[in-house]
């Protein structure tokens, strides 16, 4: 029997297109993108948003990836099973163009449609999009060596998700990785100890120890190793092109906080070939492309994170009941979710605009290449170091019910640190700005530039650009000691400076209000839901509360 009737309970969120989010609509249609272009990005969102999809992601998360270092004979394979939901996932993802497809696409928007489709579909499931993302980054770092290029890149791009270790011509497609850290060293790859010598028929033999490799079952991988002169760059694929394995001997999967669906390794490299990218002692160099692309993603992961928790918990205020009123209604409710859902839309704003910025800097733009240098390190800093916070804060608004696995907050929360911690954590990223504005003086003048677009529009805006410009006045260049204990206030400042700018020139009036009074105004405390009195928050959350559609 019943013990109960269910009242008061949220319906389920399903069938919300995340692609029609406002601020990623409002972007694409600034940006420049086409009526096809938003068509094809709507329409993964669509897909996004179904509840079996949805149920894909939630598979492929409660049953993680099993390392089988022996086949039942004894013979050592070396591989990783996935459950079947994560390669339903892989395929969609790689059929969409989420991977390495931008580079064989001559429109002149491909990196943005990528980034707004990646941003539509990573609510789904954030582990599969790891090898996606180093697939996508992979290609101009090989391009260093044009043959290696001209054999791989087609299959790289490809749109046929072909998994299973095979020679890698013989595939309709292939995923590369990265493999780079060691557990002395970590973000410091100059302090490798992994060597490669010199073959006679010109490929090198690779051995030592990868403390952090994912996705391991990918075909190819770019690894760093310590040549005779110096830190370079090879290529290294899991099968040999005469179909013998390539000695890849994985010592044990990661049991990570989260991102479960995706297998992180120890890789053993034993007399492994390689073919180099690139000179001799220029690995890092080669490399540094592939992590700006992957920062890139950093960016735009934590960004949809920002999007998929604010959406959840205006889905979740606009249906549950409170002390007499629904929660959307009760006016410190509003400052929360506004507050959430400013800081998302800034985000996002400042994503896909990078995305764009990559466009315009692979057609050659000397100026464009030079501010997403700078742009993309501010923004990896201090984007994804509020992504755990944000997280915390979204899951809060449900309550109880958001600590439960089942509203996908846990796992949200559980993901959010890791983007801050990939490819160079918050001290390494903030550290990446000033050795850029050092090394390259030029980008902090188009970094000014840029902000300063919007001169005039916001006195907030005005007064926080001029202190930027006051502080790097006074800094001393020789005292690095200095400028290193500052380098996370700089930086933030730089960041909220940018994330302003576009926000008052492309954003919703309210949401660029509310955030250049808060962030770079003052009118906010230490946590979410501070706003000042005046803030339009209707309008907000309006914008971040999901519009169900029927199919």
């Amino acid at each position: 029997m019943a013990t109960h009737e269910v009242t008061n309970q949220v319906p389920p969120l399903q069938d919300a297109n995340p692609a029609r989010s406002p601020v990623v609509a409002d972007a694409m249609r600034y940006l420049g993108l086409s009526a096809d272009d938003i068509g094809a990005v709507e329409a993964l969102g669509a897909l996004a948003g179904r509840a079996e999809t949805l149920a894909l992601g939630d598979l492929a998360e409660q049953h993680p990836p099993v390392l089988q270092v022996f086949d039942r004979y004894g013979h050592r394979i070396d591989e990783v099973s996935y459950d079947p939901a994560y390669h339903q996932l892989m395929d969609h993802a790689i059929g969409h163009g989420l991977h390495a497809a931008p580079w064989a696409d001559p429109s002149p928007h491909a990196h943005l449609r990528r980034a707004a489709q990646l941003s539509a579909w990573g609510q789904v499931d954030a582990g599969h999009l790891c090898p996606v993302s180093m697939t996508y980054a992979v290609v101009p770092a090989l391009r260093a060596a044009p043959e290696l290029a001209a054999t791989y890149e087609p299959l790289l791009s490809s749109r046929v998700y072909d998994p299973g270790l095979r020679p890698p011509r013989g595939k309709r497609g292939l995923i590369a990785g990265m493999s780079m850290t060691e557990k002395q060293g970590g973000s410091d790859v100059r302090a490798n100890t992994t060597t490669a010598v010199r073959h006679r028929d010109g490929t090198y033999r690779i051995t030592g120890h990868k403390w952090f490799t994912s996705a391991p079952m990918s075909d190819l991988f770019l690894v760093l190793a310590q040549a005779p002169d110096g830190l370079t760059c090879f290529l290294v694929p899991r099968v040999l092109p005469d179909g013998t394995r390539n000695p890849f001997l994985l010592q044990r999967l990661k049991d990570k906080l989260g991102n479960h669906s995706n297998a992180s390794s120890e890789v053993e490299y034993d007399d492994t070939v390689g073919w180099r990218v690139g000179d001799e002692g220029a690995g890092v160099k080669v490399i540094v492309e592939m992590v700006n692309l992957t920062r890139l993603d950093c960016v735009l992961g934590t960004a949809t994170a920002m999007r998929t928790g604010v959406t959840q918990a205006a889905h979740h205020a606009a249906h549950r009941r409170a002390f007499g009123t629904t929660l959307a209604d009760a006016p410190l409710m509003r400052n929360v979710l506004s507050d959430l859902a400013v800081e998302a839309e800034a985000a996002t704003t400042v994503a896909l605009w990078l995305a764009d910025l990559t466009d315009v800097a692979t057609r050659g733009d000397e100026r464009a290449g030079l501010l997403r240098r700078i742009a993309l390190a501010v923004s990896k800093y201090h984007v994804c170091k509020r992504g755990p916070v944000h997280a915390a804060e979204s899951l809060e608004c449900l309550g109880g019910n958001g600590y439960v696995e089942d509203s996908r907050m846990p796992r949200l929360f559980r993901e959010s640190p890791l983007l801050s911690i990939w490819e160079g954590s918050g001290n390494v990223a903030a550290l990446d700005v000033l050795r850029a504005i050092a090394r390259q003086p030029e980008t902090l003048g188009v970094f000014l530039d840029e902000v300063k677009r919007a001169g005039g529009a916001d006195r907030h805006l005005d007064r926080a650009v001029a202190d930027l410009e006051s502080t790097f006045g006074a800094l001393d260049p020789a005292d690095t000691d200095a400028l290193q204990y500052r380098a996370r206030r700089i930086v933030g400042d730089m960041a909220m400076v940018l994330q302003g700018s576009l926000l008052v020139r492309f954003g919703h009036p309210a949401v660029a209000d509310a955030f250049t009074a808060s962030r770079l105004g003052g009118e906010r405390g230490d946590v979410f839901g501070t706003l000042a009195a005046g803030v339009d928050t209707r309008s907000i959350i309006e914008r971040a509360t999901p519009k169900i559609s029927s199919r």
